[in-house]
């Protein structure tokens, strides 16, 4: 079995890097026993200056895209299908806003040093688009937190002051540097870059592809 370093770059607003994460998830799971993956999730703001309140969200589609309500309608519903062919429900009726997610990507950098990044990336994707509470908002990051099994004053201590803000702003200039300017964006052994949300089989492919050319590869190595 060959492992695969992916590094999976999103923002907790991004209804695609939900679609994109499931269909990881699934080509994953297809090739269990020939792909181990070693995933990471890497920090990305759609809106980095976006205001502590958020914005309402059909206002902010509007200013930034030039949507029109009919577009953001039909955009909202092919969301909504895709999402539910993984299983993951999105509310549309309850995310009315955009919000700031900087300290949200803090305390996944936190979650990642115990061990419970992906538990807690997949729980604020839920909090946001199925509850359509905010992910900026302190007191429901430090909660979720606490669901996903980390410990919740120390995630809320965390959010109080700048613990990882760093750490955080150095990672996201780094994939900057490096062309990262949408998302999803997933990196595989930091060379092979397959960007959206692409379908199971798009990731199933690439993924024996890169396995198979990383085992030759190995091979060539140790003869």
């Amino acid at each position: 079995m060959t492992t695969l370093k992916i590094d999976f770059v999103s923002d907790i607003s991004c209804p695609w890097c939900v679609i994109g994460l499931k269909s990881l998830e699934q080509a994953l799971a297809r090739t269990e026993g020939v792909v181990s993956a070693d995933l990471h999730f890497q920090p990305f703001e759609l809106n980095p200056n976006m205001v502590p309140e958020g914005q309402d969200i059909g206002e902010h589609l509007a200013q930034k895209y030039g949507a029109s309500e009919a577009q953001s309608a039909q955009t909202r519903e092919m969301i909504r299908a895709r999402g539910a062919e993984f299983g993951f429900r999105f509310d549309m009726d309850k995310r009315s806003r955009i919000y700031n997610t900087f300290d949200a990507h803090r305390l996944l950098h936190w979650a990642e040093e115990q061990g419970r990044q992906r538990e807690l990336k997949l729980a604020l994707f839920e909090t946001y688009f199925s509850k359509g509470q905010s992910p900026g908002s302190h007191e429901v990051l430090a909660r979720v937190a606490g669901e996903v099994g980390l410990d919740p004053a120390e995630a809320a201590r965390i959010l109080a002051s700048d613990a990882y803000a760093a750490e955080v702003r150095e990672r996201e200039q780094f994939y900057q540097r490096q062309g990262i300017n949408s998302v999803p964006a997933i990196i595989i052994n930091d060379r092979h870059l397959i960007s959206g949300g692409q379908p199971p089989e798009v990731f199933e492919q690439a993924l024996r592809q890169i396995a198979s050319q990383s085992a030759a590869a190995n091979a060539v190595k140790g003869a």
